[in-house]
């Protein structure tokens, strides 16, 4: 009988104390965890740390990072594109440029001619006085201006400025210029640029002044006699160029005197005192301002209606 409760199991309210009864445990499961098995299983230690586990709740997932590969490539030289080259000329290297393709293909200058505007007048004196900077520039400094070695000094901007007058000119003479106020204006701007070349100690090198004097002359009387077929001269009465003409061959000291008894001619003015043609001036001028107004003949005792 005592056998039997000595071997009788504890009661079920004393199954899970702790103090009277300890869990089934082996000395394999129940020794302590060593480092070298941490370092032996690494991927068993990291997956018995369930996720769920984290203090810091639900995992959180990061953004995806695209690696962007440049390529890596020294400095290499290359030439300039046309555009950023272009850029970079100024207007003499332009036009050197562009005169040398045109003077290498003959179609390009005949494209060029073409579309290129025809020059004003403005632009044209422009150059012209460009050129005559150049010559006043080329002076040599505390030297007489008159000698022949200034002259020697300042020849290859001179002979540039004379050459230069030569071309401009016929491209603004009749028929090549159909305006005749174009005409006029360009010969007096030119004739005021020959008027400003140097003159000289020696006579032979005032030859180029004289000539350029003649040039000009022969310019003038063509402009002038082209005038007078339109509208009988009435420009060339209105606007007055006789005093401007008369100014020009005093500074020109009598070298245009053939322009003048062109423009007397045309004007009908020869043997007529100043005073006469003076009236006659104002005569024209007042006609003029009549019909632009309209009260031209309002007072001629002319009747009108009918008969």
């Amino acid at each position: 009988m005592n056998s039997l409760l000595a071997s009788a199991s504890p009661p079920p309210h004393q199954l899970y104390n702790s103090k009277t009864t300890m869990p089934f445990s082996t000395p394999s499961t129940s020794r302590k965890r060593k480092a070298e098995d941490d370092e032996l299983h690494p991927d068993i230690r990291m997956s018995s740390v369930s996720p769920t586990s984290s203090p810091k709740g639900h995992p959180q997932s990061l953004p995806a990072i695209r690696s962007i590969k440049r390529p890596r490539s020294g400095a290499v030289g290359r030439p300039l594109s046309l555009s950023r080259l272009l850029e970079t000329l100024d207007t003499d290297a332009l036009r050197g440029v562009l005169k040398a393709i045109c003077d290498n293909h003959s179609a390009i200058a005949n494209e060029v001619e073409k579309s290129a505007p025809r020059p004003s007048v403005a632009s044209a004196l422009d150059v012209l006085k460009n050129y005559e900077n150049r010559l006043q520039e080329a002076f040599p400094f505390g030297n007489n201006p008159s000698s022949d070695y200034s002259f020697n000094r300042v020849r290859q901007p001179l002979m540039a400025l004379l050459e230069a007058l030569n071309d401009f000119t016929p491209h603004f003479l009749p028929p090549n210029e159909s305006q005749v106020s174009f005409s006029l204006s360009f010969v007096d701007g030119a004739t005021d640029i020959i008027h400003r070349l140097p003159n000289w100690d020696n006579f032979q090198n005032n030859l180029y002044k004289q000539n350029a004097y003649e040039e000009i002359s022969r310019a003038w009387i063509l402009v002038l006699k082209e005038a007078g077929k339109r509208a009988a001269g009435i420009q060339l009465q209105y606007d007055g160029w006789d005093n401007k003409l008369a100014r020009h061959n005093e500074q020109a000291g009598g070298r245009l005197a053939a322009v003048i008894e062109e423009l007397n001619s045309i004007l009908g003015w020869q043997g007529r005192n100043p005073s006469q043609q003076a009236q006659a001036r104002d005569d024209i001028g007042n006609i003029r301002q009549e019909l632009l107004s309209g009260t031209y003949g309002v007072n001629f005792p002319v009747k009108v209606g009918p008969w």
